[in-house]
């Protein structure tokens, strides 16, 4: 998909952070937004936003729930009366969370994935048949560097992720007949509001976390890292742009920090020498964050020591 004017994205968790980010560069291109969100406050104000910014743009919202089938099924009907068509799906609304693994409460693990995964699954069984029956589009799913490497007390969140990219590839090769590309995003921190991503949570998640109605974070140092390196990470505006290239140049894979893949290639190695995971906190740590300083831990004042490409050494 080479010209992008005229054709119609649509783009969950698109009132902030990377898939607002993403509809600022779709509209950039001269496509027509379809924005769904749980935030409808934010989703308002993004439709306000880009109809200033650009006098062609189109945009229309609509507040949704990913992880019910029947509210995407619901957004792929709105978008289809609006616009008539759908070209590139952004399945992209994510939640965070972190803790032990045997400490999580089941509710953030059942809140974790519905939204990060089955509201993949969801985007995929709503729009692919459309896709597929005008021979024409790209589904973009937001992963994650936890996607493709794996560190402790974030289980929920790295098992969605490593499920969003499995499902991706799985889907890549099942399209391969058909011109409708795929690709999965997988950045590490990005400046976006995951860290209070319990804002937008179920009243019995919120309880069992223990969170006030705005998704205060309460939870301990490591939630506090968390919420640090995120306001240290990428512009949502650079993963955007990277998102765009990769439709118009059909590229499956999206790594907007380069440091992603050489994790990728670490833990391969590992597991084909037989040796255990293991976990140097510096691995949560990008390059352009190093450079800065690092960041405090709960294992201690700094991150240690990393490779010269930002992944720490066996």
């Amino acid at each position: 998909m080479k010209d992008l004017g005229g054709k119609v994205a649509v783009v969950t968790g698109g009132a902030s952070g990377i898939g607002l980010a993403m509809a600022r560069a779709f509209a950039a291109e001269g496509m027509r937004l379809v924005l769904a969100d749980l935030d409808e406050d934010g989703l308002a104000a993004a439709a306000d936003e880009l109809a200033t910014g650009s006098a062609d743009a189109s945009t229309v919202t609509a507040v949704t729930d990913v992880s019910d089938p029947e509210a995407v099924e619901r957004l792929r009907d709105r978008a289809i009366e609006s616009f008539g068509a759908v070209h590139v799906v952004c399945n992209n609304a994510g939640v965070g969370g972190s803790g032990l693994s045997w400490e999580v409460p089941l509710e953030q693990w059942r809140w974790v994935m519905g939204v990060n995964f089955f509201g993949v699954v969801h985007g995929i069984r709503s729009f692919v048949p459309l896709l597929v029956a005008q021979n024409e589009g790209h589904i973009v799913n937001t992963a994650s560097a936890a996607g493709l490497v794996t560190t402790p007390f974030m289980a929920p969140y790295t098992a969605s992720k490593h499920a969003v990219v499995a499902t991706s590839e799985t889907l890549k090769m099942e399209l391969s007949g058909h011109e409708v590309g795929v690709s999965v995003l997988c950045p590490m921190w990005v400046r976006t509001r995951i860290d209070t991503s319990s804002r937008n949570a179920p009243p019995e998640v919120r309880a069992a976390l223990g969170r006030s109605e705005d998704g205060a974070r309460q939870g301990g140092p490591f939630a506090e890292v968390i919420a640090g390196l995120v306001r240290s990470g990428l512009d949502p505006a650079v993963v955007a742009a990277r998102v765009v290239e990769a439709v118009k140049e059909d590229r499956f894979w999206v790594l907007p920090h380069p440091e992603v893949a050489s994790g990728a290639r670490a833990r391969g190695e590992r597991i084909a020498s037989g040796r255990p995971p293991e976990f140097n906190p510096a691995s949560l740590t990008p390059r352009s964050a190093e450079r800065q300083g690092g960041q405090s831990t709960p294992f201690g004042s700094s991150l240690g020591s990393t490779r010269e490409d930002g992944w720490t050494t066996e």
